[in-house]
């Protein structure tokens, strides 16, 4: 982006709009040419057309810039104003202007329900807007405050089962395992003669006869009893260790294409295969993906555990306090529970009630515990204002409490320069274990809409605990060399702040 002839662009309109009585919204208006620049290739403020607005208030807008649905008039308005100022100094004609005009009043409903639909959001702007849902399935805990220290290459976790972490669970209740245990065909019928053998040693529990069919099921030499292929039998362990971590349906052909992979003497009837690990009670299958069933997932906690590994279970969260609902999440529990339990945390309070308990517990904690609260803080409705209000004196959640005002059209002050830039801060130290987690996503996401250089170079200025950590985490990954030395020089700067 070339960032002088959009600031020589916002001085002339500032000039213009004293000189004719006309408001200019100078900001959404630098923002209009921002994302001109960055994404349409807009060198100048004469290039805006009809469809140059289209592209940026249905496409560009919704997927990049975090704002409500209800800002679209406010984007519009602006836009309407660029037009009546490139009208004015002849940069469009009569004509041409009255067609922009026309068509951004076509575009305002429309751009509210595209920023609405988070199918057009880019995974920057999900993280950066909020943390939703799909954060959550890390398996991380909230920090102490100092980040531990990174083991020595030759003690480095490899990826073997002993050694990656187990994702937190939520199990089923026993009663209704055990009366799912005697829905499973494949302990109705007439059992393989090895499964007939082991279940006769064990008295009447039914939970107890599940443990030893899965046991039997996964590491037991099978002959293809299960799938039809003795080879994807013997393989069966590594499959369903795969599904338990992932916690997520996966389709059908990429079973198969697992399955194949690992399978020499030939195609495997997927058919077949899926059918008789069905029958076997270890997975549903719907919408042309497979889903681990209850009974699986216990069944294979119950493995994990006899093998010594720790297999944490997810506690349910709608009856834990702030503190206990953000931790739990932050053990990484499928997607589906997360929203349950939160929808459950929620229903059993007020929005006054919710908001204070999140408030009260965010206000000091590492900022990916604040970030969570301030997620769910941002799904209240406006009985949620006094909380968030009393915010206002708090430095920290002062920047978060203007903007969840500012959404709903509340009473609000305006972000100042350094608010800006700490909430900033304060967003990119959320994304630091995604990053460590996929460096080379990140640094997309980063080229894409991260954070522009003018507001990089003065980032060192912020009193933020991670700010060091967020500056050094921009100079490794930001691939535009300009900003990665920009981000390297604050980062250098912040550390002399701190040392000094």
């Amino acid at each position: 982006m070339s960032i002088d002839w959009v600031n020589q662009a916002i001085d002339d309109l500032r000039s213009w709009g004293r000189a004719e009585h006309v408001e200019v919204d100078a900001d959404e208006i630098r923002l209009l040419c921002d994302y001109a620049s960055d994404y349409l290739g807009v060198s100048r403020v004469g290039e805006f057309t009809p469809d140059v607005f289209d592209e940026l208030l249905l496409s560009i807008y919704p997927r990049r810039v975090i704002t409500p649905p209800e800002s679209a008039a406010e984007t519009v308005a602006a836009a309407r104003t660029l037009v009546a100022y490139l009208r004015a100094i002849g940069e469009v004609s009569a004509e041409t202007a009255a067609e922009m005009d026309e068509r951004l009043a076509a575009l305002a409903g429309k751009m509210a329900e595209a920023l609405a639909d988070p199918g057009n959001f880019s995974m920057t702007k999900s993280l950066f807007s909020s943390i939703g849902p799909e954060s959550l399935e890390q398996p991380v805990s909230i920090p102490s405050g100092e980040r531990q220290p990174s083991a020595p290459a030759d003690e480095a976790m490899c990826d073997c089962p002993g050694c990656s972490p187990l994702p937190a669970v939520r199990l089923a209740p026993p009663e209704e395992l055990a009366a799912a245990v005697a829905e499973v065909p494949l302990l109705a019928g007439k059992l393989p003669p090895g499964l007939e053998r082991l279940l006769a040693e064990r008295g009447d529990d039914p939970l107890d006869r599940w443990a030893a069919t899965v046991e039997w099921l996964l590491e037991h030499d099978t002959g293809g009893e299960i799938t039809g292929s003795p080879q994807a039998d013997a393989e069966l362990f590594d499959l369903f260790d795969m599904l338990f971590r992932l916690q997520l349906p996966v389709p059908v052909a990429l079973v198969a294409e697992y399955l194949e992979e690992i399978v020499e003497a030939g195609p495997v009837e997927l058919d077949r295969a899926v059918g008789g690990l069905e029958y076997a009670g270890l997975v549903e299958v719907a919408d042309d993906t497979v889903t681990l069933t209850p009974l699986a997932i216990w069944g294979l906690r119950e493995l994990y555990l006899e093998r010594g590994l720790h297999s944490p279970q997810a506690p349910d969260l709608a009856d834990a306090d702030a503190m206990g609902l953000i931790e739990g999440l932050l053990q990484g529990i499928p997607t589906e529970l997360a929203e349950e339990d939160i929808r459950r945390w929620l229903e059993g309070r007020t929005s006054a009630e919710a908001a204070a308990e999140l408030l009260g517990t965010a206000s000091g904690a590492p900022a990916v515990a604040r970030g969570i609260a301030i997620t769910i803080v941002d799904r209240l409705d406006a009985g949620a204002e006094p909380a968030v209000r009393a915010c206002l004196d708090d430095p920290e959640l002062r920047p978060h409490a203007i903007h969840w005002l500012t959404a709903r059209r509340l009473p609000a002050p305006a972000l100042t320069q350094a608010e800006l830039l700490w909430v900033s801060v304060d967003m990119l130290a959320l994304a630091m274990p995604a990053a460590e987690d996929d460096p080379e996503m990140f640094a997309e996401n980063m080229a894409a809409s991260g954070p522009p250089a003018h507001l990089i170079e003065e980032m060192w200025r912020v009193d933020h605990p991670d700010v060091v950590e967020v500056l050094e985490l921009l100079g490794r990954s930001l691939p535009d060399g300009t900003l990665a030395k920009a981000a390297r020089k604050a980062a250098f700067k912040a550390r002399s702040r701190a040392i000094g």
